[in-house]
Order: structure tokens, then C-alpha cells, then sequence
């Protein structure tokens, strides 16, 4: 709301009722007639009302200057109507006004009457409501509290337990292929990437300052052996340990390798006695660990540590290699003088081989946690009003162990087997080693298994237990005390009384007046509203009483007010239009860099969700700081300080507004990322600000504003002039997320004294058309800190003052991500921003799956020996079929199928499918392009494709039939709709198959292609016979995952049938398939089925009960053909987006493939030859794969809009393309040498000359 409205807007709301009521009266035939001059008299009045109020009130700001005046008679000379005409109409319905006041008085009486009787009953009532009420609400917020305390323990464990196995087995795969290259075998194995495999553990796990170990199993007869294999290893391990992790201290690897002992011992720490492990059969040497530490209390390392020497992990151990599995210790309680904590140790075999069903496979060393449960409580529960405190007591089924490690005995230690903590919001404190927790909440314990591994007993060794830990929630007084009210009485009677008051009186005086009033309120709140949505409040006021002038002198209007704002006849433009000049002013221009981009991978409604989302934040700013809103313009937002109301520091205000619109644009965009998609979060606003200032000292006068009603056809408030040009100049002209503002803006901040505070001079002048050469300043934004003065040159001279224009920033790259968003709340990474995306995705088309099943979710028992066999016969690539038989729904099918947005899907399966999902993006290595973003483009580019599918006959370009009102598009629609697209729409199955295919296609990508590792003679290219290496690996390794047992509930999601099971593996495995697009046999047989399927222009096909078998056929393979070349079309979609699109990620495939160059596994150099290469590529697949999508008829505008791009990036890249080869290799080399690992300066030249 502009400056200056508040105080008029409730007086200009009841004057207008009141005359209302007055003259429609008597007059109520002829209500129409004076509509318009109600309308007048009432923001006349108004006006008057709202001066008199503020001078009255004493806020009338007399130190700021008055309001310019918008004059619209000064050219002919004519004097405005006089107010007093309003009065004398007032006047003449005095009489009916009386009446009025006498029926509302009276009407008065009889509320006040009855509320007086009525009261008292309320009053009572309320307070006996209220004590009642006090205690149900804390027994309400409780019970929510602790299941989210039980439900995120749960969760936090299962993801624990889930990310452990996982690792378990990327570590027994990885060395199964690396001991077969070396011939060698276990124990002489050490994990490569340690430090950074296990930081990104720890991270899954959900548990900090969490202590990992890695010990192999050694016998007594490989002692020697693995003794020298791991002396020699140690100082490779301390030293890329010191440089995974950081800093120890100064203590260098050759210090940590003098305080190692270099030979498998036992020790007794607290009398320094350290001996040779007597090796009395199997051996558990300590070898790898993070973080990297000596011995508590001792400056000895732990490496060679048998962990059998202690009690406690020689129980693990038993109880691990007895039940082939993970296991964990009961905890252990260890008090000092100063600190308290529990903890346990979690056990996790690793196997000599990654498959799970072979029941050969030996177990050859342990991964071994400790964790401490003070750490495992905090962050767990992170709502705000939760600081109250929750009292968790943890419980153990098994004796709590004593800390035999290193047989110490200085720590005193307890056998008790419970622990209490109390949680207050964030943070967990530790209250003791029993149960301390209140007992008069006894009856509002909410118990729950948390952690309950399901080993079969006969398995465990005889004398030895494996816990199952229970926790037991309580309230606390504390938060008992937050629910209680000292002012019962007082509180209750007056919110009763007002609320009862102010709604009777409310009722039934618009019961008395609002039959008369109803109509005219209706049309003066709809005028108002469109008016004050175009035009400020003072112009508003001009037109009422211009509107009212000609009224009142019987003349024709010429003007009418409806909802597309002011119409003029020719012969008012003979009259002075409303503008006046504004010489003290600053107007902003905000766009949004990379939007461009962005929204050509984004479909239409996406769009607009976007903008209307930035737009709405943009303006509540605008609000609050008495921003006027000129206008949107596409992606630009135009705002100015200083008009229509005046104030002094307009320059300070619109540079305050641009620094909160950066800050408001990061929080939106990354919120937004979860539901718009990949690279949403990487929008930024791009922001130019120049003010004018006639008193200022600085300024000069050449820069003023015009401002006023352009009449005319949806005539509304405009601005003109030189200040104008200039802010756009400046917007334009600058980078994204950074305000640049002219020399005369940076004199008034000056001025104000936010000189040094803000502003940041620019190293280079720009040029500007129309101005020249620009001295101009960037200002600080909202979230950076405030240089010292002493500072201030040294920070300017670090600033990077390389414009950067829309595009030039890579796609998928931010600005800078901070842990820690608004208030501390924490902001989700990028990769858990696309896990939620997908997670997003994948649910709602897991509705429509339901949906097609009337809503029914069925355990999939039956289906488990039919999942452990499937895909088992021969390879991946060997499962391809030309055809694959697509479920064919009928007609009454459809008519009866729920909408998939009444479908619940359980928290259950949202759980599996979240942990899934965040396993496989875990699962994909750092690659520069074949990576989890990269997939997650993949999978948007088909979300896109399947949304765009069209009905027969044409379409509108919404996804719709041309005639699409709701009555029309009926279950007929639907079938022609799915024999239209070959009974892909009709399928939710086969659309959740695609994208999940999308998300999964390449899972452990190793960065190289095929023809490497086939030279390379990897164990992953004998497995798959040297064909389709990378993408048979990744369907493996992601459908052994989800067969896992933790996804059972996802899967009876996904299928429940024989047929849905297997109709689901072969789309997988068609679809994946489908993006090796190098294999030349591969390819030929995928054109060969592209000519048979679309070799003649098919007919219209409708879905019928009675289909002809080879009718059938013939669609199904229509419908794989072109569910192929969807997932081909979407793996290269960066190429059919936007020029920005594909040159970042064109450039990312470059640095991926040179990365390999420079590592030895590639034989060529590709810069040589990658100007030309894009061209061919673009010429011999993506041009004719975009035609095929356009022949084939099913995708609508979006194949024309791909074909566009793909077209258009061509053109670009011959022009552009050699000049960004070199920028490929510069900016290669300039990596290089920032992360230290730069190549020889001869290298470098010859690749960037060449």
C-alpha cells in the first residue's frame, strides 16, 4: 500500500455506505442514474476526511515536501466543480438519514440488550472451557511432538543402517575388481578415497562427529604379509587423509607414521603397555579411520589395534560373523569429572563379493561406527516451539557393556541400562544414567522400536545379546508450564464479549442497511479495486472528481469506468491530460538473468508459477517500503522511490529494496527448486538503480521524471524521461545478483551517510548510449557484512568486475549457496533439492498408478520369487525386445479410474521412495556432466514430453482438444487420447517407468565411455560382453537396490501383477538401453524398427473392447519406438533448449571427456576435433532425432519448439563454436591450476593453440 492510504482507507469505506444509504432511498428507481455521482460524493468526502485526520493526529510529516500536484484544467484555464455541490446532495437526503439513524439506534439498544443477557452464560462458559481446553492442548501437543520425535528417530536409523549396507557393498564390489587386476587377494586391500567416501557416509548417516573404522580379517599365517602390505600403505593413507580432512593440528603424515606401531598389538593405555597380539587364529587390525586421531589420552595412533583384544568388539565380531550381517552393541555409559556420554558401536560386514543371494561369499573385514547418542538426539527435532523440552529416555534390552577398550579402568562405569535426554528444539542435553523423567506423565508415554535389527536368536552365540534400544517419550514441566494462562478470567471475557459484539453488531446492522446499500458497495469495491490496482491514490482522486465534475455540470461524460480501466471519446484528448514532473526520484529495473534459459526446459504454467511467485514477494517488499510498482515487463520488474508521494531519502529506500529483493530472490528460487526443478535456484536478479534529486548538492537537474495517465485504450500511470533510460542502462549493464547504480544515486547515499556502509565503486567506467563513459557503484548486498572503513579498498580491489551478461554463467551453477537461509533455518543442498524434485515426480505419477487401480495398494508377497529370478538368464542388453506389450485400458476403464489427486500415498512408501532415490544419487560419481544433476535434466526433458502428448485432431498448445471446456473432455477423450499416443498416456505405469528410467540411466557412470573401458579390459566390460557397459551396469546396480527388502512397499506401489512386474523390468531396460547411442549395431536396429513401425502415416487408432491382435501389436510397437526415442530426445534435450542451456552443458561434456584425456583413458585429444564434431553431430542425430519426433505425431508443439532450438543452436555453434573451444581450455587450465594440479605450460599453450 502506497504512503499516505491508511489513514483514508476505513473513513472512505463507512462515508461511503452512509451516503449510499441516504440517497438510494428515495431515489432507489433511478439507482443506475447516480451510481457515478455516489461514487464522487463519497471519495470526495473521503479526501476531505482523511487531511483533516492526519492534521488533527499530527503526522502530517511537515518536514518532507508536499505532494506534487496533478493539475488536468491548467491548459483551458477552467476552475474544478466546488465541493459544495457534494454537500447540498448530501443535504437533500438528510431527512432519509434521520430515519436511518433512528432504526440503527434503536437497533443499537437491542444488541447491547442481549449481549448484556448474554455474557454472563459466555463468560462462564469460556472459562470452564478454557481450564479444560489448557490441559487437552498440552496433551495434543505433546502426543504431536513425540511422534515426531519417534517417526524421525525411526527414519534417522533406517537411513543409518540403509547407508552403512550400501557402502558395505560399493567396498566389497570395488576391491572384487581391483584384488582380480592386481592378483592378489584379500586382506592387502585398502578402501581408495577414504576419507572422502566416509565424510559422504557420515553425511547419509545422519550422525555426526561419528567415529568409522575399516579392519580386516588377517590370520595368523598372513600376519607378516598384511603387517608390510599396510606399513607401506600408512603413509599414503596419513597423507591423503591430511589432505581429505584438513588440518590435524600441524601434525604432519610422517608424525602420525613415527606414533604408529608397526606391528598388530594390544595395549593397556593406563599403564602405558603396549605387546604383540599373541594371534591366536583370527586377527581384526584396526587399518583406515575418520577421522584421523590418536589414542584417547595417549599420542599413540590406533592403526594395527587388534579389536578382538577388547571384550566388547570381540563380541560384535562373534555375533557379526555368526549372523552374516550388522550388529550393534548395547551402549555404554562413561563418566568424568566433567562430561557424560552414551554411545554404541555398530558392526558391518564386508564381503570378499558384492552379491547378496551368492552364499559363498566370505566375510573379510568389518566396518565398525561409534557413535555417541547425545549427537544421534541433536537436530532431530527441529521445530521452534518444541524448545520447551521432550525428555527421551533410552532403554536397552541387553546389559549395558562395560569400556574394556584398551583395558582402561581410570573412567568410572555403569551397568544400568537407561539413559535420559531431554530435547529442546535443535539441541539435546544429557540428564542422566537412569530414568528421570517425570513420573505423573506416566500415562502420556509414547513408546516406540526404534532400533530392532530382527536377528534370529539361535544364530547369536551362546552368552553374547544383541540389543533392541526403545525409547520412552515424555513431556516436561516445562512444557506443561507453556500451555497454562494466568488471566483466565480477564482473557477470556473480553475475547468472548468483542467477538460476540463485533459480530452481532456486524449481522445485524448489515441485516438493516445492507438491502439498500448492496448493490452500489458492489460496484464502488469493484471500481476501487480495478482503479487502485493501475492507479496511485492521488491520480485516483483526480479522475473521481474529474468523473464527478461532469456529472454535476450535465454535460456528457465521454467517460465510462468498467473493468478494463478509463475510455475516452476524441473529444476529451482537446482537454490537459493528468502528468506533472517529479524532479526527486529513483527508479529501479530488476530482471531475472538466466530466465530466458530456463524457461525454454519449462512448460508454460511452470512459467508463470515462477514469476507470480517472485512477482508476489517483490511486492510485499514494495509495500512495506513505499515502493510504487510501475509495471512487469516480460521478466523485468519496474519500480520507483519518490513518486507519487514524496520522500527525502528515495535513493536510500530503493537501494534498501533492491538489496531485500536479492536476499528474497535466493530464499524463492531455492524453495522453488523442489517443485519447478533442476536450475531453478540458479536464477538471479540483475538489478540497475539512478535517481535525480533537485535539491540535492550533487545532482544535477537533467534527470527528472514524468509521470501521469497515458489516455487512451487501457490507458493507466506511466513514466517517461531521462531517468528512465538510465536505470535501464544500468540493469542491462550490470551482472547478475548485484545492484549497480549510477554516480548521482551513489552522491545521495553518500549524502545520507550509506557511503561506506554500501557502496562499492566499479574499477572499469562502462559506456551508455546516449551518456558515454559511466563512472557507476555496485552495492553491497543485504546478506554481506559491512567492511571496515580500513578495509574498504582492499575489499574493492578484490571485486571481479567482468560483466557478465544473461547466459554467461552455466547453467545448474549458483552464486553461492549458504548453509543457513532466513532466521538459521537450514536450506537443502542442490543434490537434495533434485532428491525432493524427484521425489515429487515419482509420487504423483505413483498416484495415477494407484489411481488406475481404484486407489487399492496390495502387499506383493507372491511376486518375491518371480523379483529374485528376473533378470537372472543372460544379460541386460539381451532383455531388449522390439516390442513391449503396453496395458491397453478400455473405455469404461477410464470412466470409472479416481483422480489421482484424491489418492494418499503413505508417509511409508514416501519414506522407501525419498531413501531410494537418495541412495542412487549417492550412487552417481562426480562426473562434470554424466552426474545426478545431469540425470535429473533427463528426467524433466521427459516429464516435459509426456505433459506435451496431444489428442487426435490437434491441439490448442495446452495439452488439450481444441474444444477442451471440462464437459467435452470426457473418457472419450481419453481413448482417443491414448490410441493417439499409442496407449503411452493411458499406462501411468509406463510414464513412472520412463522417468524413473530418466533418473536412473546413468548410476555409476564412470566418466569414460564404453570403447574405454572395453579397451581397458574392465571387470564390468567382461561381465557385459563389451556391449552397453555404463548402461547395463546401471540398470543392475539400480534394480538390485530396489529389490532390496526395505522397498517392499514402494514396490507393491509400483506393480502387483506377474504382468506389471515384468512390464515394468523390460521398459526399464528398453529405456535405458535406448541412450547408447554410440553402438552402431545398436542404432541400426533402432532405425530399422523405426521404419517398420512408421513407414506409413497411420490412421487415427480408437481404443475398443474388441481390438485385432495384429492391430494391437503394431501400436505396442509404435508406442517402444517412440518411448525410445523420448528417452534419446530428452539424454541430449540441452541440445533443443535454449543456446545458454546447451552451451553449459556442452561445455561440461568437454570437460569431462578432456578430464579423461588428460588421465591417460582416452587416446585422442577431443578439443581437436570438438568444433567439428558438434557439427556432425548435430547434422547426423539431433536434427533428424528432433524430425522423428515431429513425424511421429504424438508430441505435439513441443517437438516443433525442439527442432526450433536444435536448429538455432547449430547455426550458433558455427559461428561461435571455435572460439568456445579455446574458453573450454582455458577455463580447463585455469581449474587446474587453482585446485594445484595444473599441467606443464607447453601442454597447456599447444592444446589452447591448437
Amino acid at each position: 500500500m502506497l504512503h499516505g492510504l491508511t489513514t483514508q482507507t476505513f473513513p472512505e469505506r463507512s462515508i461511503s455506505k452512509s451516503l449510499a444509504t441516504s440517497t438510494l432511498f428515495p431515489f432507489h428507481s433511478k439507482l443506475d442514474q447516480f451510481i457515478p455521482s455516489l461514487e464522487v460524493v463519497a471519495k470526495m468526502k473521503c479526501h476531505k476526511l482523511g487531511h483533516a485526520a492526519t492534521r488533527k493526529s499530527g503526522t502530517s510529516h511537515q518536514s518532507e515536501p508536499s505532494a506534487p500536484q496533478l493539475s488536468s484544467n491548467s491548459g483551458n484555464g477552467e476552475e474544478p466543480a466546488p465541493r459544495s455541490s457534494s454537500r447540498e446532495q448530501v443535504g437533500n437526503s438528510s431527512d432519509v438519514a434521520k430515519r436511518e439513524k433512528k432504526i440503527v439506534f434503536r437497533t443499537k439498544i437491542l444488541v447491547a440488550f442481549i449481549l448484556l443477557v448474554a455474557v454472563c452464560a459466555v463468560a462462564t462458559s469460556t472459562y470452564l472451557l478454557v481450564n479444560s481446553q489448557e490441559r487437552s492442548n498440552f496433551e495434543s501437543q505433546f502426543t504431536g511432538y513425540a511422534s515426531e520425535v519417534v517417526t524421525a528417530s525411526r527414519e534417522k536409523t533406517s537411513q543409518l543402517f540403509s547407508a552403512l549396507d550400501a557402502y558395505s557393498v560399493s567396498v566389497g564390489s570395488q576391491a572384487a575388481g581391483e584384488l582380480q587386476l592386481r592378483n592378489s587377494s584379500w586382506p592387502l586391500y585398502s578402501i581408495p578415497d577414504w576419507s572422502l567416501r566416509t565424510q559422504r557416509l557420515a553425511g547419509l548417516t545422519g550422525v555426526d562427529d561419528s567415529f568409522v573404522s575399516f579392519a580386516p580379517i588377517v590370520q595368523q599365517d598372513d600376519r607378516k604379509e598384511w603387517e608390510d602390505f599396510a606399513n607401506d600403505a600408512y603413509p599414503i593413507l596419513y597423507q591423503d587423509a591430511i589432505d581429505k580432512e584438513g588440518d590435524k593440528g600441524g601434525t604432519t603424515a610422517n608424525e602420525f607414521l613415527d606414533k604408529t606401531i608397526p606391528f598388530i598389538f594390544e595395549a593397556n593405555i593406563e599403564k602405558y603397555d603396549i605387546f604383540p597380539s599373541p594371534g591366536n587364529g583370527e586377527m581384526l587390525p584396526t587399518f583406515q579411520q575418520y577421522p584421523l586421531e590418536f589414542f584417547p589420552l595417549t599420542p599413540i595412533m590406533p592403526m594395527n589395534f587388534n579389536l578382538l583384544s577388547q571384550k566388547e568388539g570381540a563380541e560384535l565380531f562373534q555375533i557379526t560373523k555368526a549372523i552374516m550381517g550388522p550388529t550393534i552393541a548395547s551402549f555404554s555409559i562413561l563418566i568424568d569429572i566433567k562430561t557424560q556420554a552414551a554411545g554404541s558401536q555398530i558392526m558391518q560386514p564386508v564381503y570378499d563379493r558384492a552379491d547378496t543371494a551368492d552364499e559363498d561369499r566370505k566375510m573379510v573385514g568389518i566396518i565398525l561406527i561409534q557413535m555417541h547418542w547425545l549427537n544421534y538426539f541433536n537436530n532431530l527435532f527441529l521445530e521452534e516451539s518444541s524448545d520447551a523440552g521432550i525428555v527421551v529416555v533410552l532403554k536397552s534390552s541387553c546389559p549395558t557393556n562395560l569400556n574394556t577398550a584398551l583395558n582402561v579402568t581410570k573412567y568410572k562405569t555403569s551397568h544400568d541400562m537407561v539413559v535420559t535426554y531431554q530435547i529442546e528444539g535443535s539441541n539435546a542435553v544429557v540428564l542422566g544414567e537412569e530414568d528421570l523423567h517425570d513420573p505423573k506423565y506416566d500415562s502420556l508415554e509414547v513408546s516406540e522400536t526404534f532400533i530392532d535389527l530382527g536377528i534370529d536368536e539361535s544364530k547369536v552365540p551362546e552368552g553374547l545379546c544383541v540389543p533392541t534400544l526403545t525409547l520412552h517419550v515424555y513431556p516436561s514441566q516445562k512444557l506443561e508450564q507453556k500451555f497454562a494462562t494466568s488471566n483466565r478470567i480477564i482473557y477470556t471475557s473480553v475475547v468472548v464479549t468483542i467477538f460476540a459484539f463485533t459480530v452481532l453488531v456486524f449481522l445485524l446492522y448489515d441485516f438493516v442497511v445492507g438491502r439498500l446499500q448492496t448493490k452500489v458497495m458492489d460496484r464502488i469495491n469493484k471500481q476501487d479495486m480495478i482503479v487502485a490496482n493501475v492507479f496511485p491514490s492521488a491520480i485516483r482522486d483526480r479522475l473521481y472528481q474529474a468523473q464527478g465534475n461532469a456529472l454535476q455540470q450535465s454535460q456528457p461524460a465521454g467517460k465510462t469506468m468498467n473493468g478494463r480501466g478509463l475510455k475516452y471519446e476524441s473529444s476529451d484528448m482537446e482537454s490537459a491530460p493528468l502528468a506533472d514532473l517529479f524532479p526527486n526520484t529513483s527508479i529501479i529495473f530488476a530482471d531475472i538473468a538466466g530466465f530466458t534459459a530456463w524457461s525454454s526446459a519449462r512448460e508454460p504454467q511452470q512459467v508463470f508459477i515462477l514469476l507470480e511467485n517472485i512477482y508476489s514477494a517483490l511486492d510485499t517488499i514494495a509495500q512495506r517500503l513505499a515502493i510504487f510498482k510501475v509495471e512487469t515487463v516480460g521478466d523485468c520488474y519496474v519500480g520507483a522511490a519518490g513518486l507519487p508521494d514524496p520522500m527525502d531519502n528515495h535513493a536510500v529506500v530503493a537501494c534498501e529494496f533492491a538489496r531485500e529483493a536479492l536476499k528474497k530472490m535466493k530464499d524463492t528460487t531455492h524453495q522453488m527448486e523442489v517443485s519447478l526443478g533442476p536450475d531453478t535456484a540458479a536464477l538471479d536478479l540483475r538489478i540497475g538503480i539512478h535517481s535525480n534529486n533537485s535539491n540535492s548538492i550533487f545532482c544535477d537537474r537533467s534527470g527528472q521524471v514524468t509521470a501521469g495517465v497515458l489516455r487512451g485504450e487501457r490507458s493507466r500511470f506511466q513514466l517517461f524521461g531521462d531517468t528512465m533510460n538510465t536505470a535501464s542502462r544500468m540493469e542491462s549493464s550490470g551482472e547478475r545478483d548485484r545492484i549497480q547504480v549510477t554516480q548521482a544515486t551513489a552522491d545521495l547515499l553518500i549524502e545520507a551517510g550509506y557511503g561506506a556502509k554500501w557502496l562499492i565503486p566499479r574499477s572499469n567506467t562502462i559506456f551508455v548510449k546516449g551518456k558515454g563513459e559511466m563512472q557507476t557503484y555496485w552495492v553491497r548486498k543485504a546478506k554481506s557484512l559491512v567492511a571496515k572503513a580500513s578495509d574498504l579498498n582492499s575489499e574493492i580491489s578484490t571485486i571481479d568486475e567482468t560483466t557478465e551478461t544473461e547466459g554467461d554463467k552455466s547453467i545448474g551453477e549458483s552464486s553461492g549457496e549458504d548453509d543457513l537461509g532466513p532466521e538459521g533455518v537450514h536450506i537443502l543442498t542442490k543434490t537434495e533439492r533434485l532428491v525432493e524434485w524427484d521425489v515429487a515426480v515419482l509420487t504423483s505419477l505413483l498416484q495415477q498408478i494407484l489411481a488406475s487401480r481404484s486407489g487399492v495398494v496390495k502387499h506383493i508377497e507372491p511376486l518375491s520369487n518371480e523379483e529374485k529370478t528376473i533378470g537372472e538368464n543372460g544379460t541386460v542388453l539381451e532383455e531388449c525386445t522390439p516390442v513391449i506389450q503396453l496395458k491397453r485400458f478400455g473405455a469404461e476403464d477410464l470412466q470409472h479410474r479416481r483422480r489421482p489427486s484424491s489418492i494418499e500415498i503413505s508417509d511409508k512408501v514416501k519414506f522407501q521412495l525419498r531413501g531410494y532415490i537418495s541412495n542412487v544419487a549417492s550412487m552417481y560419481q562426480d562426473n562434470p556432466f554424466h552426474n545426478f544433476e545431469h540425470a535429473n535434466h533427463v528426467a524433466a526433458s521427459v516429464k516435459k514430453l509426456l505433459t506435451r502428448i496431444v489428442t487426435m485432431g490437434g491441439s490448442n498448445g495446452f495439452g488439450r482438444p481444441n474444444n477442451s471446456s471440462a464437459k467435452n473432455f470426457n473418457h472419450v477423450d481419453l481413448v482417443n487420447l491414448a490410441g493417439h499416443s499409442y496407449g503411452i498416456t493411458s499406462d501411468p505405469l509406463t510414464q513412472f517407468s520412463v522417468v524413473f528410467s530418466a533418473i536412473i540411466h546413468d548410476l555409476d557412470h564412470p566418466g569414460v565411455p564404453n570403447s574405454q573401458l572395453v579397451k581397458e579390459n574392465t571387470r564390468c566390460a567382461q561381465i557385459y560382453k563389451n556391449k552397453s557397459i555404463a548402461e547395463q551396469n546401471s540398470v543392475d546396480m539400480a534394480w538390485a537396490m530396489l529389490m532390496q527388502d526395505e522397498y517392499e512397499d514402494l514396490r507393491a506401489c509400483i506393480y502387483q501383477t506377474k504382468e506389471d512386474l515384468h512390464r515394468f523390468r523390460q521398459l526399464v531396460v528398453n529405456t535405458v538401453m535406448a541412450t547408447d547411442i554410440v553402438d552402431k549395431e545398436l542404432q541400426a536396429l533402432r532405425k530399422a524398427r523405426w521404419e517398420t513401425a512408421f513407414s506409413e502415416q497411420s490412421t487415427a487408432f480408437h481404443l475398443s473392447e474388441t481390438v485385432d491382435e495384429s492391430e494391437t501389436n503394431r501400436e505396442n510397437r509404435k508406442a517402444t519406438v517412440v518411448i525410445e526415442h523420448l528417452i534419446q530426445a530428452s539424454d541430449v534435450s540441452h541440445t533443443m533448449q535454449h543456446w545458454h542451456v546447451y552451451k553449459a552443458w556442452n561445455e561440461k561434456y568437454f570437460m569431462e571427456c578432456y578430464m579423461a584425456y588428460r588421465r591417460g583413458r582416452a587416446d585422442s585429444d577431443p578439443s581437436a576435433n570438438w568444433y567439428k564434431g558438434e557439427i556432425a553431430f548435430f547434422d547426423f542425430y539431433v536434427i533428424p532425432l528432433a524430425k522423428k519426433l515431429q513425424s511421429c505425431g504424438v508430441f505435439g508443439v513441443a517437438s516443433d519448439e525442439y527442432l526450433n532450438y536444435a536448429i538455432s543452436n547449430r547455426e550458433e555453434w558455427v559461428r561461435k563454436g571455435e572460439g568456445l573451444v579455446k574458453q573450454y581450455l582455458t577455463t580447463y587450465y585455469r581449474r587446474q591450476h587453482q585446485d594445484g594440479t595444473s599441467d606443464s605450460d607447453s601442454n597447456k599453450e599447444s592444446d589452447i593453440a591448437g
